[in-house]
């Protein structure tokens, strides 16, 4: 049974910062696609095609001609060659911002389903997971990057969003928030750890179900999670909290950016660990609390 706030039916009807330099180069150099990507327009047919070879499936919502910030996106960014090559990873496929899908017999809009709600109703992209069968977010969408007046994506921050590590939603966007700031920290350049996930996804749990950000009860948790990290490593964890009434993509960088006014925070997270986990959770309050937990060596 599919839990529809977060998963997306299987049977519908459609009616690392470290190489953003090197990218930017090599864009520069070259920015005409030289390789060619198949952009279905069936979702069913690209869902069965990504289940079936196990592979991501990239949704691009657009209106063509009827958007100039989305005709621009697809130009300057999803043309791009460095963009194109990872691209081909993906079962692309790009459908209007009306698409439809038939579940239990009634027809309803694709962008109207909760799966789809940090898409904002807007054009841009969301990537489902159709690779990891065995976890929580299979056959889930696990990054939602809508087009807004605040929220752009460059070919360099395209393939951050291209190469970001397998994790559930808000896993993913905060750690896109986190290569993507421009002092490129390097705390998600070691290993992502399940069980660091899991920590982070707990306190930010807790943090949100309480409204008050903040490393409570760490001293306990600081053993429990020592005791599972590998020999010589021990945790160390930031926290932070967003604006009410962000939504998940600018909540996420408006958490880095504060984690980035604080010397001893940002000392954790611009620092290179050999493993960490990122999360975030949003309160009733509309306020997200972020967590990143590392194994300082």
């Amino acid at each position: 049974m599919f839990d529809m706030s977060h998963a997306v039916p299987t049977v519908i009807t459609v009616c690392m910062f470290s190489f953003i330099v090197h990218l930017a180069a090599e864009s520069a150099a070259d920015d005409t696609p030289t390789v060619q990507i198949l952009w279905h327009d069936n979702y069913a047919e690209a869902m069965k095609i990504a289940e079936q070879q196990r592979r991501m499936m990239l949704i691009y919502f657009c209106d063509p001609g009827k958007n100039e910030p989305c005709n621009r996106f697809k130009a300057e960014t999803l043309d791009n060659a460095v963009v194109c090559k990872k691209l081909k990873d993906y079962v692309c496929v790009q459908l209007p911002l009306d698409a439809e899908i038939r579940v239990d017999g009634k027809k309803i809009e694709l962008l109207k389903n909760d799966a789809f709600k940090e898409m904002l109703g807007r054009p841009g992209i969301a990537i489902l997971d159709f690779v990891h069968r065995d976890a929580e977010y299979y056959e889930y969408v696990v990054s939602t990057f809508p087009i807004t007046d605040k929220l752009q994506y460059t070919p360099e921050r395209m393939a951050v969003i291209l190469d970001l590590p397998s994790g559930t939603l808000t896993q993913r966007t905060l750690i896109y928030a986190v290569r993507v700031h421009p002092d490129r920290p390097a705390s998600t350049a070691g290993q992502i750890d399940g069980n660091l996930l899991v920590e982070a996804s707990s306190h930010s749990n807790y943090q949100a179900k309480i409204a008050l950000q903040g490393h409570h009860h760490w001293e306990r948790r600081f053993h429990r999670i020592n005791a599972a990290l590998p020999d010589g490593l021990i945790a160390c964890e930031v926290c932070a909290e967003s604006w009410p009434g962000e939504h998940l993509v600018e909540a996420a960088v408006e958490c880095v950016r504060c984690w980035r006014l604080s010397d001893g925070h940002w000392r954790a997270v611009r620092a290179r660990h050999r493993v960490y986990g990122y999360d975030m959770h949003r309160g009733s309050n509309g306020i997200w609390y972020a967590t990143g937990i590392f194994g300082k060596g």
